[in-house]
């Protein structure tokens, strides 16, 4: 019995009971060689006699459903260079889905290939997607082949009055935790065995981060430790003979060898002197044998779960989709499945992103990275745009950092200076440039989020930006509009040009770097409305699956009934993301006071030694506590380092108590510290971001909220956008030399708004602070000998405490010595180098010398230490 359920979000569970009209029978492909014409499996090119490129001239569409299906499926599958070259009335390839002579007909052959609840499991998905080539998959991965086949059928047979996909849970394969080999801490034997003979003589022209041809993964690098790394994921010690760099060379169709740069160029021997390798270093592990006294559920690997990425998006406006699923090469494919696709070339500094996703950067040997489509494929959006009037551009990124400017992110243009449109990043904001007939050539003026705000931070973050006529453009960050009005009034594209390209993380001109990670990017025909992205956002990024642990048998319930669910993900190349787990169960039960405590995650053969979130985990179940995805059973997540890859790890829990039955586990005795292991701690410290903000203003006597006559607010603005620069604790030995950067450009700033400018001076600060200075006189007049005092007496009583009479502070500098730094000579040998005489050489000015002096001393140890 076929048990499932439909979840609509990561969070709700919906009914997947509806009347449908198409239904899933099985069977299997018809081979190439059999029922119909004699094929080639992956034809080459049309086969004479063949039709199906010209215009549909047979009856019309019998009922909605077909229609749907001719709309959605049959007119972008019955091409010659897709299944239209074979499966046709003129070929007679069966079965004949995409016949041109009638579409009902076709119709009927497509429904007995295609799984209504899987839209991904239909036979005519496995089959187009089926490894090392895909039949007749017309691209290079078959895998996109696949996803843009499973979104023509979702597009047909789904429901589209929300727009999204629907994940479907089914009990997974599994199995008793076996014993496995795992990889060494210590690469040495990895080093001598795999790398020095086999992938440092052979593969290092590409695979190595120092190759002019770089290509990840840096699996021949010449840091051993990166390239271990890289090679884990590549190497199955537990059958050599399945590891990715034995089907990499291996000739053999058997195991879909893929004949890839033989050296010698001889294969066959290639794979066995790489097979040799690979068995001799495998051969010096002894496998961890899981230890039986453990109460283990049924153990699974990441992709047995149910594939969660992109679960209930809102999808049916998308024209441009990039989820970045293939993982190696150079081209990231577009899997809208709306022609044609604008797949994009990577150039530069572009890595892949484990679990789905690229990394751009500035790349000082590769060269600044982008990802380029073609102009032709680009115009896919100049033409479907046009005509809508509308659209949203939306992204999963992670910037790099804060500080990046004009960094484009996903751009429709040609250089710096023409563009259709482009949303970018400028330090904490992000910037949305739109060319209609009210801006432009370029886009400007630009709409930018609120500088206040700092909405742009380096982390995930989804964003979307969106335009239509009526209410100009929007953007959108995590699901909330950020930005505020358009103050352009909406226009059309008329001025648009169909030359342009799409690029991610850069210019078309190469000058517009942006460094970060993409980890989904898509273009929608419309402007997508506030539920449609709250939609998209609650669904998440990434190569997401729902992991069903099977705890069937240790709770008592019938078979493949009783699960844990996690939702699990590759968070990155190194490390896997459990999050949120759940009781659940597929047959509708709620089993009643079972107690399930002390979950701990394990992975080949042991329990990981790290990450265990739910080791004090302390549940009973009870059908009160059931919402419609089961029972909560803890709101964290654990990060599980990655070791043999998302194929091969093997993963298992296991219970301090579950349903009575206890394991005696074993805790290490607690480390005991002393106070003599402590280092002392230090006498002193560092003002933190807000104390120096409230010293400077105590000092100058200034309100850092001062509005200048423009309007502008500077001392203010100054300390927002350099806060995460300065010192956020006050530990003496965290200070670093970026923090002494701000600190000397706040108290320039600060400095600034005290003294004014000859045009618009301050007067409160000559009032209250330097009553005896003049700044109107000339510099020289001002500073000189006899007149230095009169500004820098009260500004070292004021920010060093110290006079030139009475007791000096112990812990600060002394008068004298501050005094002699600033500019006065002294009887017993003043410095020639003192600070104002140095200010005073060449054209000078009264108030920019005060400024300097001012910030030399607000931003001096005296002030910052504490």
């Amino acid at each position: 019995m076929n048990k499932a359920i439909g979840i609509a979000t990561q969070a709700r569970l919906t009914k997947m009971l509806r009347s449908v009209t198409v239904t899933f029978f099985a069977g299997a492909f018809v081979a190439a060689c059999g029922g119909g014409a004699q094929t080639e499996d992956n034809p080459t090119s049309q086969i004479p006699g063949n039709n199906n490129n010209a215009a549909y001239a047979g009856p019309a569409a019998r009922d909605a459903d077909v229609l749907k299906f001719q709309q959605e499926f049959w007119s972008k599958a019955k091409t010659t260079d897709r299944c239209g070259n074979c499966h046709n009335e003129s070929v007679g390839q069966l079965p004949m889905f995409v016949r041109n002579d009638d579409v009902n007909l076709a119709y009927d052959a497509a429904v007995t290939k295609v799984d209504v609840s899987l839209p991904a499991q239909s036979e005519i998905v496995l089959k187009v997607s089926s490894p090392p080539l895909g039949h007749n998959c017309w691209v290079a991965d078959p895998g996109v082949c696949g996803t843009i086949m499973t979104t023509w059928i979702e597009n047909w047979v789904g429901n589209t009055a929300g727009g999204g996909r629907q994940i479907v849970l089914v009990p997974p394969n599994s199995a008793d935790p076996a014993d496995s080999k795992n990889f060494p801490d210590d690469p040495a034997s990895f080093q001598q065995l795999v790398y020095t003979p086999i992938l440092q003589q052979y593969c290092s022209g590409c695979h190595s981060s120092e190759s002019a041809t770089a290509q990840q993964p840096y699996f021949a690098d010449p840091d051993i430790n990166a390239a271990y790394a890289a090679a884990k994921s590549k190497i199955n010690l537990d059958s050599p003979g399945d590891s990715r760099f034995v089907i990499k060379v291996s000739p053999n169709p058997a195991i879909s060898g893929e004949s890839h740069n033989c050296w010698n160029n001889d294969c066959p021997t290639a794979e066995q002197e790489i097979l040799a390798a690979i068995t001799s270093f495998a051969n010096g592990i002894n496998p961890t044998v899981v230890d039986p006294a453990l109460i283990t559920s049924r153990a699974i690997r990441l992709t047995d779960g149910t594939l969660a990425s992109g679960g209930n998006r809102y999808e049916d406006a998308q024209v441009a989709l990039w989820e970045f699923q293939t993982g190696n090469g150079l081209v990231a494919f577009d899997t809208s499945g709306v022609d044609p696709a604008i797949d994009l070339n990577f150039s530069g500094d572009v890595e892949w992103f484990g679990g789905w996703g690229i990394s751009i950067g500035a790349g000082a040997a590769q060269g600044p990275g982008k990802a380029q489509g073609s102009t032709a494929a680009s115009k896919k959006l100049f033409d479907v745009l046009q005509e809508s009037g509308e659209f949203s551009i939306e992204a999963w990124v992670v910037p790099a950092n804060v500080t990046q400017e004009m960094a484009r992110i996903v751009s429709y243009s040609a250089g710096n200076t023409a563009r259709n449109f482009t949303l970018q990043q400028t330090l904490y904001n992000y910037d949305f440039l739109l060319r209609t007939n009210e801006t432009s050539l370029n886009g400007d003026p630009q709409l930018s989020t609120p500088d206040a705000d700092e909405v742009l931070q380096a982390t995930l973050q989804h964003v979307v930006a969106t335009y239509d006529p009526i209410n100009g453009r929007n953007i959108y960050v995590n699901g909330a509009l950020v930005s505020n009005a358009d103050p352009i009034p909406g226009g059309t594209f008329i001025d648009w040009q169909d030359t342009f390209a799409v690029v991610l993380g850069n210019e078309a001109s190469g000058d517009g770097t942006w460094e970060g990670t993409f980890r989904l990017a898509a273009v929608h025909r419309r402007a997508l409305t506030q539920e449609q992205i709250t939609q998209n956002f609650d669904a998440g990024v990434g190569e997401r699956f729902y992991m069903l642990f099977d705890i069937s048998a240790r709770i008592g319930a019938p078979a493949e009934s009783s699960f844990v669910l996690f939702e699990a993900q590759q968070f990155d190349s190194y490390a896997y993301l459990f999050d949120k787990p759940r009781f659940i169960t597929l047959d509708g039960s709620a089993p009643e006071g079972i107690s399930m405590k002390g979950l701990h995650i394990s992975m080949n053969g042991q329990e990981v030694a790290i990450s265990q979130s739910y080791a004090n985990m302390d549940q009973t179940l009870s059908a009160s506590l059931f919402e419609e995805l089961g029972q909560p059973l803890s709101m964290l997540g654990a990060v599980i380092p990655l070791e043999k890859g998302p194929s091969d790890d093997q993963f298992f829990l296991t219970f301090d108590d579950i349903d009575g039955v206890v394991y005696n586990r074993q805790y290490p005795s607690m480390l005991t510290i002393t106070p003599t292991d402590l280092p002392p701690a230090s006498r002193v410290g560092v003002r933190t971001f807000d104390e120096i903000a409230a010293t400077y203003a105590s000092i100058l006597e200034l309100d850092p909220l001062i509005q200048f006559p423009d309007g502008s607010f500077p001392v203010d603005e100054t300390f927002q956008e350099l806060r995460q620069s300065l010192p956020a604790v006050a530990e003496v030995n965290t200070f670093l030399s970026s923090h002494q950067v701000a600190i000397a450009q706040l108290a320039i700033q600060f400095c600034d708004a005290a003294i004014g400018s000859n045009t618009n001076p301050n007067p409160d600060a000559e009032a209250v602070i330097w009553t005896s200075f003049d700044f109107d006189q000339p510099a020289t007049t001002a500073f000189s000998v006899a007149n230095r005092d009169n500004f820098i007496d009260p500004l070292i009583a004021r920010a060093v405490g110290q006079t030139s009479v009475g007791p000096q502070l112990a812990s600060q500098p002394t008068y004298a010595t501050v005094r002699d730094e600033l500019g006065v000579f002294q009887a017993a040998g003043g410095r020639p180098d003192n600070l104002i005489d140095r200010l005073l050489v060449g054209p000078s000015d009264t108030r920019a010398i005060a400024k300097g002096v001012c910030a030399s001393v607000l931003g001096s140890a005296a002030t910052l230490v504490q």
